[in-house]
């Protein structure tokens, strides 16, 4: 046996014992106890990510508490450790030095008599507003939900509500605050997902809080004490379902001098294509009122929403804090997954995996604004093999794809020039007749991303109903394409991020071709990169 082998062995055996001793009685887990060595095995060699974060076991949703600090990126998370199901909500944790090799630590923050701990963020504390340093060091401080279940069984509507927690040692251990919730629910059902930030601009702290189908807004000095402020959101953008995880934040439009103030909120259902989704709002904040720029206003009407990813698993996403000024950039990740199948995915000893790390962008042309998202530079430090062609001709460049080729840790980009009045299939494809395509069809103005041929499609109705859809104003006559594939999932960025699709796939073996179909033989390749990414632990 390698010496490959025998790792991957020892890591089936440690599962499926850390499944089993996890399955409890009455835990929704049926499955989990039953995995075979040799099924985990497969299972990790076939869809465990090479480059996204994923926890060694287990159920994750959404990214919560990420901030930066000496060095280390830290992503909490939310994680139910006893099952492959959500269940009890606990913040996992995992740290990393450069957003791709990620250390998983232990559980951050556990439920206790006051619920189960939900969405949040966290803040490090430089001036020690909050009084909770010591002896010089400064606290970094999480905000979180809690979820108390029994108050929601009861039918009550003040069952969740809004505390915090502190750490000395940066973020490694946590002591939640002894007079916990600092916000109580003032009679909103859906009342969470606390996201804090500094606004250098008032001097103070400024809490985002989901509230139904609505954002509010609460400033404090130290932290601890609260005051509300404004809400923002009834009957604007996208109303489908529940709002969630909101995330405010100043981006300086491309350029020009002018700074305007961000709004991410995540929805569920009621996305583009389908479930979870995250649109935003652009306007002005003032240290009290989000108030939507009137050019985006305009925008909004006639988008009736305005979306960050169009793929189906983008979900919650959110952006670290405490970046240095030095940096300048404004990094999110996403939960790569989406409600409406999120349960049934076909991985059975984790379950979910976050987006690629992003840098978000604000630009605005044509009096339209967008906020572009694009993979970290970081990203790149990671090309071991790299190949590109200019001018390469459709034929040429099919038969330089069509063959065995390592695709599941992949970089590549592409511009198309001269397209007209046709379609263009980006397909990537196996032996066994899995494919996924990326395509463009200029006669109905789409773009567009089709896994219902993929793989494993049928463990949920509502995984592949039909391709996931943008729809452009017009025809392109020449588009810019830059796509991440590895193993399960695909991101592509259209344009430098003006339109971006996350997607998840599971196929029966790992895809090793490519082909781009047009029934066009006169468009320009103008330009193709492939980069192979290799990341060693």
């Amino acid at each position: 046996m390698t010496i490959k082998g025998y790792t991957q062995c020892i890591l089936a055996l440690v599962l499926v014992f850390l499944l089993s001793i996890n399955c409890k009685k009455g835990d929704k887990t049926t499955d989990a106890i039953k995995i075979e060595a040799q099924d985990v095995n497969l299972e990790e060699e076939l869809y465990r990510p090479n480059f996204h974060f994923t926890p060694r076991a287990n159920w994750m949703n959404d990214p919560n508490g990420m901030f930066y600090l000496n060095g280390i990126y830290h992503l909490y998370f939310q994680y139910y450790p006893n099952g492959n199901v959500w269940g009890p909500m606990h913040w996992g944790h995992a740290t990393s030095k450069d957003l791709f090799h990620w250390m998983e630590q232990p559980i951050a923050l556990y439920p206790d008599e006051l619920g189960f701990i939900f969405s949040g963020s966290a803040v490090v504390d430089n001036n020690n507003s909050s009084g909770l340093g010591k002896d010089g060091i400064a606290p970094v401080v999480a905000f979180f939900t809690y979820h108390d279940m029994n108050g929601e069984k009861e039918g009550r509507m003040d069952f969740q509500s809004q505390a915090m927690a502190f750490s000395l040692d940066e973020g490694m251990t946590w002591t939640k605050y002894e007079e916990n919730p600092v916000i109580p629910n003032p009679g909103i059902k859906d009342f969470r997902d606390p996201k804090v930030i500094w606004d250098e601009n008032n001097n103070q702290w400024i809490m985002s809080l989901a509230a139904g189908n609505k954002i509010v807004f609460y400033s404090s000095k130290n932290l601890i004490d609260w005051n509300f402020e404004s809400e923002f959101g009834e009957g604007v953008g996208a109303q489908g379902g529940v709002w969630e995880c909101p995330d405010l934040f100043p981006l300086q439009v491309n350029n020009s001098e002018q700074t305007k103030w961000v709004l991410l909120v995540s929805i569920n259902p009621g996305g583009p294509n389908g479930g979870s989704a995250t649109q935003y709002f652009i306007g002005d904040f003032d240290g009290q009122e989000f108030v939507p720029d009137e050019d985006f206003l305009i925008q909004l009407e006639k988008e009736k929403a305005v979306w960050l990813d169009y793929g189906r698993d983008n979900y919650a996403g959110v952006t670290w804090s405490n970046i240095p000024e030095s940096d300048g950039r404004r990094i999110g990740i996403g939960w790569m997954s989406n409600w409406d199948y999120a349960r049934d995915v076909p991985t059975y000893t984790w379950r979910s995996a976050m987006t690629i790390p992003r840098e978000l962008r604000l630009y605005k042309e044509e009096g339209k604004y967008c906020v572009r998202s694009m993979p970290v530079k970081e990203f790149y430090d990671f090309v071991e093999k790299e190949v590109e062609w200019r001018s390469i001709g459709l034929n040429e460049f099919n038969a330089v794809f069509d063959m065995n080729m390592n695709l599941n840790s992949t970089h590549l980009e592409l511009a198309l020039k001269d397209l007209k009045a046709y379609t263009y299939d980006l397909s990537f494809y196996n032996r066994q007749g899995d494919s996924l395509t990326v395509g463009l069809d200029n006669t109905q103005n789409q773009f567009y991303i089709d896994r219902t041929a993929s793989g494993k499609v049928d463990f949920s109705e509502k995984f592949a109903p039909a391709r996931s859809v943008y729809k452009l104003n017009k025809p392109l006559d020449d588009i810019r394409i830059q796509i991440v594939l590895d193993k399960t999932s695909v991101e592509v960025f259209v344009n430098d991020g003006a339109i971006v699709f996350t997607e998840l796939f599971f196929p029966n073996a790992l895809l090793d071709r490519c082909s781009l179909i047009s029934d066009d033989t006169s468009f320009n390749m103008a330009y193709v990169k492939l980069q192979e990414l290799k990341f060693q632990n």
